[in-house]
């Protein structure tokens, strides 16, 4: 093993060149480089068949993907939301004029408790938005009933979640609508991209409007949108990572499983053990250091694996709500926020990626175990 190697946190997963050649060649032949392709189509039939959803609408990225979602629902005043997740699950509110207002996470997986939800309830409320954090699904029916006590909608941040699902029922068919991030650092990539899920032909029509410059036909504008689309070598790109996700997930698994064996146990160090009843996708492996009974703290950590060429992502830190933007808000304030502060601070995800070497997964426990 080449010890001067440097090893990430991921690695995208790329089909040979010599598969991707010929869907360049048919791009090339049609000269059709956008607009609703033909790889866009089949993509999107192809993905709502894998994922087990009514319609799905691929966007450029899905940063994109969520601004639009907030259009698509005519989200405006409130929204509550997470501050343990990646910064552009706030920033898609920031830009739609929207004040995000930060609930705590819940103990155990981390994701948007529900039991903090209705007191940061104002009149001017009109969403939840919570994130699927490394893959674990929300408590998804609690929030859906206060949803429905208070008149809210519900996006989940659904990034993390691809072909995730809970008591066999794919987790992107709650809410009003679920955005998908498709960039090379996620399970499934198209190099950048992203959608929306959504549940009836009315709404995704919307969507594709909305993606499109709000254009609905040659020339009808029925609404002020944006340019989100797909193009087709990201759709190319997405039919050939179908045809080797599950392949891919289940070395994520085995590579979950392995790191589980190796570091359970150790005093200090916390693991995140599958969520019964719960199909993974294995997006993240995240471990938690307590710097008291571990000895070492979490930047301490950081920096020896660094050391051996192992670059791990503190995700998430820092929370959303300490960043300049958002930390001046009432609900970002340290006290609001006990559980989400704690984790920020232990927090570290280590490699995890189908090609991943198992003499690095040795490596790297080995230096945890230290």
């Amino acid at each position: 093993m080449d010890t001067s190697k440097k090893t990430f946190v991921t690695q995208p997963l790329l089909p040979s060149l010599e598969e991707f050649i010929p869907y360049l060649e048919k791009i090339w032949k049609n000269k059709i480089l956008t607009n609703n392709g033909a790889f866009h189509q089949q993509l999107e039939a192809e993905l709502c068949k894998y994922l087990g959803v009514k319609h799905i609408s691929l966007f450029c990225n899905g940063t994109i993907a969520l601004i639009t979602a907030l259009q698509a629902l005519k989200i405006t005043g409130e929204v509550i939301t997470t501050p343990y997740s990646f910064v552009a699950s706030t920033h898609a509110l920031w830009w739609n004029n929207i004040k995000p207002v930060f609930v705590d996470i819940e103990p155990d997986y981390f994701t948007l408790d529900p039991t903090k939800i209705e007191a940061a309830i104002t009149p001017n409320t009109t969403a939840i938005l919570p994130v699927h954090v490394y893959g674990n699904p929300c408590k998804m029916v609690e929030i859906q009933k206060i949803a429905d006590t208070y008149g809210l909608k519900v996006i989940y941040d659904a990034c993390h979640t691809f072909g995730v699902k809970q008591n066999n029922i794919p987790v992107l068919n709650f809410g009003d609508l679920s955005v998908m991030s498709f960039h090379a650092t996620k399970v499934f990539n198209t190099f950048e991209g992203g959608a929306i899920v959504c549940h009836d032909a009315t709404m995704k029509q919307r969507i594709d409007n909305l993606k499109n410059f709000g254009f609905a036909g040659e020339t009808t504008v029925v609404a002020p949108g944006i340019n989100a689309k797909m193009n087709e070598v990201q759709a190319a790109m997405g039919l050939l990572q179908l045809k080797n996700i599950d392949a891919a997930i289940v070395k994520r698994k085995q590579i979950a499983e392995s790191y589980r064996s190796a570091l359970q146990g150790i005093q200090g160090l916390g693991l995140l053990e599958d969520m019964p009843a719960v199909k993974h996708c294995y997006s993240y492996f995240p471990v938690f250091i307590n710097h008291e009974k571990y000895g070492k703290s979490r930047d301490e950590v950081y920096e020896l694996l660094k050391q051996h060429n192992i670059y791990g992502r503190r995700y998430f830190y820092p929370l959303i709500s300490q960043f300049p933007t958002y930390r001046g808000l009432e609900s970002a304030k340290p006290e609001n926020l006990p559980i989400a502060e704690r984790i920020t601070e232990e927090v570290i995800c280590l490699p995890i990626y189908p090609e991943l070497e198992k003499d690095t997964i040795v490596k790297i426990c080995k230096i945890l175990m230290k």
